[in-house]
């Protein structure tokens, strides 16, 4: 039988699973729960004897590990095969709860969260505010060292609807039940400057409307439902699928964590988004 310690605990875990977020002061007082798993999300992060996590943290290497590295575009979604042996690396189980945060208060955990999802997982959240919020709270920060982990059971099962590609936007750029949103800043989007990514041309796909991603923040902090669903019903209805683009995959996440934070559905992600968008369309 399940002790009434055990009993809380997961309930606590299945209650906080309602949500994508999760706040650094629900996760400062539960870093001991079983089955929690706590993700730095970090991208370009180099790992060192001087590189800070959150107490426990293991490196989710987004660029290394968790994307195709011999595909044509950044970060482009892994195999299958290659998400799971990595998530079993980082000791992942199917009865985990992970929390994944990133060192910009979200940004890249946003994108590790949808992979989760994108691969069946479902248990996964992401820490509002990341690391900056964590500090601000001084709460404790250790450095990294080297550890020993015991590999995991996860097994993947991917969702194709929500990753789309550019045989797919093409086809939801011209669909009026589906709305197109870009999460990349007001100026690119207008093409008044040049992109970051040197020789990708300005432009922006056809169709679709502008949504900056730093407009969902509070500081480090995602704004409230409230907030967040004034924004989204100002550009989407409630009934429409929602394509989310930025410049390569990794902030058109965070649209997509927004949105789900208000309760949207039908939601989906262009991974290769405007590098991608920009080289193949003449």
């Amino acid at each position: 039988m399940i002790d009434v310690l055990d009993y809380v605990k997961l309930w606590m875990k299945r209650s906080i699973m309602q949500s994508a977020l999760v706040s650094v002061e629900w996760l400062h007082s539960n870093l001991q729960l079983s089955g929690l798993v706590l993700l730095d999300a970090t991208i370009n992060k180099q790992i060192d004897e001087d590189s800070e996590r959150i107490p426990d943290a293991r490196f989710f290497d987004i660029k290394q590990k968790f994307s195709d590295i011999e595909a044509t575009f950044p970060s482009t979604l892994p195999s299958a095969l290659q998400f799971e042996t990595e998530a079993r690396t980082l000791g992942i189980n199917n009865d985990s709860f992970i929390v994944v945060y990133d060192d910009k208060g979200i940004y890249s955990s946003a994108r590790a969260w949808w992979l989760f999802k994108t691969f069946g997982f479902n248990n996964v959240a992401v820490l509002d505010g990341g690391l900056p919020e964590w500090k601000k709270q001084n709460f404790p920060i250790e450095t990294y060292k080297e550890e020993s982990i015991d590999k995991g059971n996860f097994t993947s099962s991917f969702q194709p609807e929500l990753m789309t590609d550019f045989k797919g936007v093409n086809q939801f750029s011209k669909d009026d039940k589906t709305q197109i949103l870009d999460a990349r800043s007001s100026l690119r989007f207008q093409c008044l400057v040049d992109e970051p990514r040197e020789g990708l041309r300005r432009g922006t796909i056809p169709n679709s409307k502008n949504l900056p991603y730093t407009e969902l923040f509070d500081g480090n902090i995602l704004k409230s439902k409230v907030q967040l669903l004034k924004i989204f019903d100002n550009l989407v209805e409630q009934t429409t699928r929602i394509v989310f683009s930025c410049g390569s995959g990794i902030t058109a996440c965070i649209l997509a964590l927004a949105a789900t934070q208000c309760g949207y559905k039908n939601l989906v992600v262009y991974d290769g988004s405007w590098t991608e968008y920009g080289t193949l369309k003449p």
